[in-house]
């Protein structure tokens, strides 16, 4: 027999385990408190989106010197362009349509329903995943290589080499992986403060960076006009120039990441404060487009001083793998105009925003996925908490990290390719949501999305190793997602049944009585032939066989895995009471209202269903993506799980 001490450490480690369970699933009931929920103002949100989006300043001019070489400045300036005239006044339009942070993926689900929506999201959160997962990856990654190169580290290893981890990158990024998922098992709230303090100091330090180089730029006359001579001597002509760096800008493309961020994000952006839904989702909507456009003008301004003061003061050579520019090129002109001491704070700085910058696209992550494979039956139920998304999300980090070898170049190809496919798919859904009459706007949104569409190609064909490692997200969610729809296909789904005005008059006759229901196929109505056959195969005949009552159920879009609410409408039919009503599948919605009957009456009701002629394989998997199928057995599974206790599960009769 236990003692009162062994039953009392019994009770507290139950205790512990519960409450663990309700702080790791926090989020998963409706009634639970969820960090997602916590707001904080636009400019503060704005440093959290802004860490992935300013921490390119730590590698994109670098990128842009290496791709577009002494035409670094001409192809900033059309990036700059296309972020301003382009992505800024898109995204806008994506908040007003999306207003409770879907992105542009709930646009294209609106335009294109069904099965084939779904197919078309999956891919796109394939795009997404490989952005944001990338993001983090690469951002860590470029923040262990500006500790390696740090001038105070390289020596402080060769003076103790009980230091020299700091120069394997690989677990350097590793470790900084594991302290950013540790911030978000934390909550959102830590996030955006930790962010707030981050985004700021570098910014200031870009700044004092951007006067110096601007104030060294004019200082050194010669180097313009050598730039300049080059310039002609490489290209000739003004018009070269031009095409040429129409041609090499998409490989700038990860000076646009932040975009879709900033939208999916908009949840936890503070709206009005007065409790009115209206007001609030309306200031919300104008919060989120200050937060864009602040952060697009911000980040162009720096983009384009960047982009001349890199080409004109660091040698080419410096940006090639090994040199001193290569992935810093800012940090390089920080440490050679403004000395070791304020160059070693911009390193510091840079390697806050570039490690926490993987805490922006967490956010979208965590913003994107509960929206919609959890809603699809494509995900486990855990997916609507935060807690185990995180913990996933950083496996799957430490993976995409090993597999790369912590190197940032060979991460940047699937970086801008996320970027780009899911502003192109933006592009174009903006343009189909806007009105025929509008031709002005449908026309610039027409070159809008044919430019994004352009870009996106171009950057395919120079680094296809980039839709590689794309194709492999889209994959792995599409086997998730098929393991996932299976497991969960026996699920109640909708709890929820509204008998309308009819349908209560019947139940309230019933009271106390046992109802039974048989199954019948919508838009046949033969139910004299109907009941016949029921009594017939079920041996209703004799003399107090029970009155039957016929349940029709049609499929009306069997791609959504959950309903809301199904919408009963009774009638009767020559002589016969007739249940009606519209579910995503079936046997689910049988169940349901089976439960519901049996709740209403206070009897466990019978439901009769016959057995389907053919292949049983054929007609699960035709139940999984069709919604109909072998719905006996189903049924009475799916009553199985719901309701354990035999005595009160409804009665399924199969012949």
């Amino acid at each position: 027999m236990a003692t009162i001490e062994q039953t009392q450490e019994l009770n507290q480690e139950l205790t512990f385990k519960r409450k663990f369970r309700r702080w790791f699933f926090e989020g998963m009931r409706p009634s639970a408190a969820n960090v997602r929920d916590e707001k904080s103002p636009w400019y503060h949100v704005m440093c959290l989106t802004g860490l992935d989006y300013f921490g390119s300043l730590g590698y994109a001019p670098g990128i842009a010197a290496l791709s577009a070489g002494l035409l670094a400045p001409q192809a900033t300036i059309v990036l700059v362009l296309l972020t301003l005239l382009g992505a800024l006044p898109m995204y806008k339009r994506v908040a007003e349509k999306s207003p409770h942070g879907q992105g542009s993926i709930a646009m294209l689900e609106e335009l294109v329903p069904g099965w084939i929506g779904k197919v078309l999201i999956l891919c796109l959160l394939g795009f997404a995943a490989t952005d944001f997962i990338i993001t983090i990856t690469l951002s860590t990654a470029d923040a262990a290589a500006h500790i390696a190169e740090n001038s105070y580290v390289k020596q402080l290893c060769a003076a103790d080499h009980s230091w020299s981890f700091l120069q394997y990158r690989m677990g350097v990024t590793i470790t900084l992986l594991t302290i950013l998922t540790l911030v978000f098992m934390k909550g959102f709230k830590e996030a955006v403060q930790v962010a707030i303090a981050v985004v700021s100091t570098f910014i200031l330090l870009n700044l004092g960076v951007a006067v110096v180089g601007c104030y060294e730029v004019f200082q050194t006359p010669e180097a313009w006009s050598t730039w300049q001579e080059h310039l002609v001597a490489s290209f000739q002509t003004p018009w070269n120039m031009t095409i040429k760096s129409l041609i090499v800008f998409p490989a700038l493309a990860l000076g646009m990441s932040g975009f879709e961020t900033g939208v999916t994000v908009m949840p936890i952006v503070i709206g009005d404060p007065s409790g009115d839904k209206e007001r609030d989702l309306s200031e919300r909507i104008r919060n989120t487009k200050k937060l864009l456009t602040a952060a697009a003008v911000i980040m162009s301004s720096f983009l384009l001083i960047s982009s001349f003061m890199c080409t004109l003061l660091i040698p080419q050579p410096a940006f090639q793998a090994g040199g001193e520019a290569n992935g810093r090129a800012l940090a390089y002109i920080a440490h050679k105009y403004l000395g070791n001491i304020y160059g070693t704070c911009y390193d510091i700085s840079t390697i806050f925003i570039l490690w926490f910058s993987g805490a922006s696209s967490m956010a979208g992550l965590l913003s994107l996925v509960p929206r919609y494979l959890p809603r699809f039956g494509m995900a486990p139920t855990w997916a609507k908490a935060t807690r185990p998304l995180v913990i996933f999300f950083g496996i799957v980090s430490y993976v995409v990290t090993y597999l790369f070898k912590a190197d940032v170049d060979a991460q940047g190809g699937a970086y801008a390719t996320g970027v780009l496919v899911l502003m192109s798919s933006a592009a174009i859904a903006v343009f189909f949501t806007i009105p025929k009459s509008k031709i002005l706007s449908r026309t610039m949104y027409f070159f809008i999305s044919a430019i994004f569409v352009y870009t996106t190609v171009m950057n395919i064909n120079q680094r296809p190793e980039g839709l590689h490692i794309a194709a492999f997200f889209i994959a792995t969610i599409f086997i998730i997602s098929f393991i996932s729809r299976a497991m969960r296909s026996t699920e109640l789904r909708t709890k929820n049944v509204n008998f309308g005005e009819r349908g209560t008059e019947f139940i309230e006759q019933n009271q106390n009585k046992a109802v039974h229901i048989v199954a019948h196929t919508p838009g046949t109505y033969d139910y004299r032939a109907c009941e016949q056959k029921a009594r017939d195969l079920h041996y209703l005949h004799h003399s107090d066989a029970p009155e039957l009552v016929f349940l029709e159920v049609t499929v009306k879009d069997a791609s959504e895995f959950t309903d809301d609410e199904i919408l009963i409408h009774a009638q009767e039919i020559d002589g016969y009471q007739v249940l009606r009503c519209e579910s995503t599948a079936v046997p689910n919605a049988i169940a349901s209202v089976l439960i519901q009957i049996r709740n209403r009456t206070g009897v466990v009701p019978h439901a009769f269903l016959y057995w389907t002629e053919g292949n049983p394989i054929f007609y699960a998997l035709k139940y999984i993506f069709l919604g109909s199928g072998e719905t006996g057995p189903v049924t009475r599974e799916i009553l199985r799980e719901v309701e354990p206790d035999v005595s009160r599960r409804p009665r399924i009769h199969v012949a």
